[in-house]
């Protein structure tokens, strides 16, 4: 089979690997579509370190192909999408409500960070039963895709937050995942949701997603201005959807005492994120900051499906390029360099 990837630090590439073989809980699916992250390029810039050969990609769904002799749930034929975090559920981590932990620190990050991801015509599912999902009729390969990591981790954003029912939300970046943090915090129930972003596009699509404000950082102090709408109070919420020093400390000063700081980014670089001392009360204004791993597992999967089977969310107004697979180098390069508007790059496999 045909796989896309990371030769090694800012290199990569197809090459020919053999098509995997499922042990007696795993699933080999056929991949019918994929979607790119900027986690994936992180990783390619060497943020967990060096990685040689290493399938990319951890967005995925498909068609089963194989499976291993204790798979209960999946037939060769069901479509389904799978989590992009593949927990070990026996471990006690996830025994202990911290499944994308398991086994260590981000653990169930399995997909192109500990084993082959899914960027390739056929790929690997670990405890298939527990971490795969059968995709509804009335969902499209097309939609499912994106709940894997977009919605999963979005929604995450807002679900950690603790929004309260006509709550203030202050979201920071409006990329995919930021995107879903605001459409997250308006199935919660939000009163107020307030995205800050410059580029024109996403602006346009926080708005469809349900942000009331738009707060372009380019032109005006976001802190100033968030704390302007809030009557100085600050938000109930502030999600950090980018992976950068910069806005986390944006969250902690527009968070009002008693408040949830819910950190969705990948900080990919840098060696420390800062806390500003005299916004966090110095160290007793009771804010409390959350971080977590996009979940993964059925039971998550499942219930995004749901979102998408009742049309309470279409993810696909994010998808801004479509590449056939043979055009992997080119779709890659596009998101890693944020080229051409790129929002989301939907793969498609023949």
């Amino acid at each position: 089979m045909k796989a896309f990837v990371m030769r090694g630090l800012e290199k990569v590439g197809f090459m020919d690997k053999p098509i995997p073989k499922p042990g007696p809980d795993d699933v080999i699916v056929r991949t019918t579509r994929a979607l790119i992250c900027t986690s994936d390029s992180h990783t390619v810039r060497g943020a967990i370190g060096p990685r040689e050969n290493l399938t990319l990609g951890h967005e995925a769904v498909g068609v089963v192909h194989e499976i291993g002799s204790n798979v209960k749930l999946f037939k060769p034929g069901d479509r389904v999408v799978v989590g992009a975090i593949t927990p070990d559920w026996g471990d006690p981590a996830s025994q202990a409500g911290h499944s994308s932990q398991s086994g260590a620190p981000l653990g169930g990050w399995k997909f192109s960070n500990t084993k082959d991801g899914v960027f390739a015509e056929y790929f690997h599912v670990n405890e298939g039963d527990a971490n795969m999902a059968k995709i509804p009729a009335s969902v499209s390969d097309d939609e499912a895709v994106y709940c894997c990591d977009m919605l999963s981790t979005g929604f995450m954003g807002a679900e950690n937050g603790d929004i309260p029912i006509g709550g203030t939300v202050a979201v920071f970046a409006a990329g995919p995942v930021g995107l879903m943090a605001i459409a997250g915090a308006k199935l919660r129930g939000a009163g107020l949701i307030i995205a800050v972003e410059s580029v024109p596009k996403r602006q346009e699509l926080a708005r469809f997603y349900g942000a009331d404000v738009i707060v372009d950082f380019s032109k005006e102090d976001a802190v100033a201005r968030i704390l302007d709408l809030t009557e100085g109070i600050g938000v109930d919420t502030a999600i950090e959807a980018l992976g950068a020093d910069a806005t986390f400390q944006s969250c902690v000063k527009v968070t009002k005492p008693g408040g949830v700081i819910s950190n969705a980014g990948y900080h990919g670089e840098g060696e420390f994120v800062k806390i500003p001392r005299a916004e966090w009360g110095v160290g007793m204004a009771e804010k409390t900051i959350r971080t977590g791993l996009c979940p993964g597992g059925r039971l998550r999967m499942e219930r995004l499906l749901r979102v998408l089977e009742m049309k309470r969310v279409d993810p696909t107004r994010m998808t801004s390029h479509t590449f056939a697979f043979k055009d992997m180098e080119r779709a890659f390069e596009i998101m890693d360099k944020k080229l051409d508007g790129v929002i989301k790059p939907l793969i498609t496999f023949g």
